[in-house]
């Protein structure tokens, strides 16, 4: 599944149940946003901003809760372009990114377009669940 593909309440509401969420308000609401629009990528501001303007009023805090119980559902996948900025991208196949530092702002790149070879052997107890290249892009001047 790349990508969660919802447009209505009800459908928004199977899918978080699905994924063993409770659909609370908080939840539906930003679940609208997210999955009714195709792959995107957001940051708990962006979406913050999003859903106040359309849904009442949401916490941040909330916002950043329930990006991250999305997250850990497998409805979302984070990518972390600084030591304190992440985004939330809604595609979950496999992928990669380019990140336009710029226009802060992210591009997905397929996963077969990047081959990746002699990666580490994990430590003992271990194994590569995942790999993501984010590549840095800045503009021509």
């Amino acid at each position: 599944m790349s990508h969660l593909s919802v447009t209505k309440e009800s459908d928004i509401a199977a899918s978080l149940r699905d994924a063993g969420l409770r659909p609370t308000r908080q939840r539906l609401a930003l679940g609208g946003l997210l999955f009714a629009k195709g792959n995107r990528h957001v940051t708990a501001e962006s979406l913050h901003q999003e859903v106040n303007k359309t849904s009442g009023h949401v916490s941040l805090a909330t916002v950043y809760n329930t990006l991250h119980q999305f997250t850990d559902a497998g409805l979302l996948r984070e990518i972390n372009v600084t030591g304190s900025k992440s985004f939330f991208c809604t595609n979950i196949a496999d992928h990669h990114h380019f990140y336009l530092e710029q226009d802060d702002e992210l591009i997905d790149i397929d996963g077969e377009n990047i081959r990746l070879s002699g990666l580490p052997t994990p430590p003992d107890g271990t194994r590569i669940d995942q790999v993501e290249v984010v590549i840095r892009l800045k503009k021509d001047q």
